[in-house]
C-alpha cells in the first residue's frame, strides 16, 4: 500500500483547509496534521511532511524537513520565503498569486473615490452641523496607470474602465489586453507616469523593483496626479515621495502598504499633508482563507496527479 503524503497546515485557522480538502474528495488521500503559528514543528512532523501550507518558515526549518516537496505560501508576496538563506533549490514553491482578487480591485477603487469625491470632507462638514458645497472631481476622462498587470492590475482595469477611466500600465511580457488603451514594457514605465492622473503600483517586491519611485519617476509625473501603492512598502524611496509632496511636485498619495508595518508612530507619513495613510487593507477579506483554500485544493489536486502546479514562484524574477 503506498503511503500517504503528510500535509502540515501551519496555520492558526486551518478550518477551511480541511473543509476544502474533505470536500473535495481529497481527506483519505493525504495525510493532513495542523499546528498554530505559534509553535514550531515536532521532530516527527519535520521528518515525516511532504507538503506545506504556511504564511513563512524561519531559517533552519526548511533543511529539517527532507521529505518537503511543495510549500504552498498563504500570501502572493514571497520576499520572506526567497530571502531565506537556506531555501533547498529543489522545493517547489507556490504562492497565492490572485486570491486577492475579490477584495483588492474594491478597496483601490474605494481609493479613488476618497481621493476624486469629497465624502470624508463633508462628514467632518458634519459634525459641525456646516452646510459646506464642495464640488467632486469626475474619475470619467481621466487616465489611471497601473504598474503591474498582473491578475488584480487586469481586474482594476475592467472596473475602471467601466467607471469611464482610460486605463494604461506596464507588464513583463507586454501584449494587448482587454480594456487597457496601451501597454508598455517595464522600461517604458516614464511613459505611464507622464500620462496618468492616477498611478496605481501593484508590483512585488524584488531588486529591481527596490525604490522604483524616487524623485526622478515622481518627477515625470503629472503636478497633479495621485500615487497609489497597493503593492510593496519596498517600491517607494520615502524621502524621496515626502520630498514630492512638500514640494508640490505631485499632488498626493494613498499607501496601504510600508518598509515596516504597523507603521511606526513616528514616521513622517503620519503628518505629511497629502498623503493618507491605510493600514494594509487592501487584501484582507472576510473569508480570505477560504478563498486560499480553493487555490491550495486544486493544487493539491495536480500535486496527487502527479501534474505541473499552478502559481509557482519564479525564483529568478522573485514572484
Amino acid at each position: 500500500m503506498q503511503t500517504r503524503p503528510h500535509l502540515l497546515l501551519w496555520t492558526d485557522s486551518p478550518g477551511p483547509y480541511i473543509n476544502a480538502i474533505t470536500a473535495a474528495g481529497l481527506a483519505d488521500s493525504v495525510a493532513i496534521d495542523s499546528l498554530g503559528r505559534g509553535h514550531p514543528p515536532s521532530a516527527a512532523q519535520r521528518a515525516n511532511t511532504s507538503i506545506l501550507l504556511a504564511a513563512g518558515v524561519p531559517a533552519g526549518l526548511l533543511p529539517q524537513m527532507p521529505k518537503l516537496t511543495w510549500a504552498q505560501s498563504l500570501t502572493a508576496g514571497v520576499e520572506g520565503w526567497l530571502s531565506l538563506p537556506d531555501l533547498p533549490p529543489g522545493l517547489t514553491l507556490t504562492c497565492a498569486r490572485g486570491t486577492h482578487r475579490e477584495s483588492m480591485p474594491e478597496n483601490i477603487l474605494g481609493a479613488l473615490f476618497h481621493i476624486a469625491k469629497p465624502y470624508a470632507a463633508i462628514a467632518e462638514d458634519q459634525k459641525q452641523s456646516l452646510w459646506r458645497q464642495r464640488v467632486a472631481m469626475p474619475l470619467n476622462g481621466k487616465t489611471l496607470g497601473i504598474l503591474g498587470l498582473g491578475a488584480i492590475g487586469r481586474e482594476v482595469a475592467r472596473l475602471a474602465t467601466a467607471l469611464g477611466m482610460r486605463v494604461i500600465g506596464t507588464k513583463r511580457r507586454p501584449a494587448p489586453l482587454p480594456g487597457l488603451a496601451e501597454v508598455f514594457p517595464p522600461d517604458q514605465t516614464d511613459a505611464v507616469l507622464a500620462q496618468s492622473d492616477f498611478v496605481l503600483l501593484l508590483l512585488p517586491a524584488t531588486p529591481q523593483t527596490e525604490t522604483l519611485i524616487n524623485i526622478e519617476r515622481l518627477r515625470q509625473m503629472k503636478q497633479g496626479a495621485w500615487l497609489l501603492n497597493f503593492g510593496r512598502g519596498q517600491l517607494i524611496n520615502d524621502d524621496d515621495l515626502i520630498a514630492a509632496l512638500t514640494g508640490k511636485i505631485i499632488a498626493g498619495a494613498v499607501l496601504d502598504v510600508f518598509r515596516q508595518e504597523p507603521l511606526p508612530q513616528q514616521h513622517p507619513f503620519w503628518t505629511t499633508d497629502g498623503i493618507v495613510v491605510l493600514p494594509h487593507i487592501g487584501g484582507p477579506h472576510p473569508h480570505r482563507d477560504s478563498i486560499v483554500a480553493r487555490l491550495f485544493v486544486e493544487n493539491l489536486r495536480l500535486f496527487l496527479d502527479g501534474r505541473p502546479l499552478k502559481e509557482v514562484v519564479d525564483r529568478a524574477a522573485g514572484y
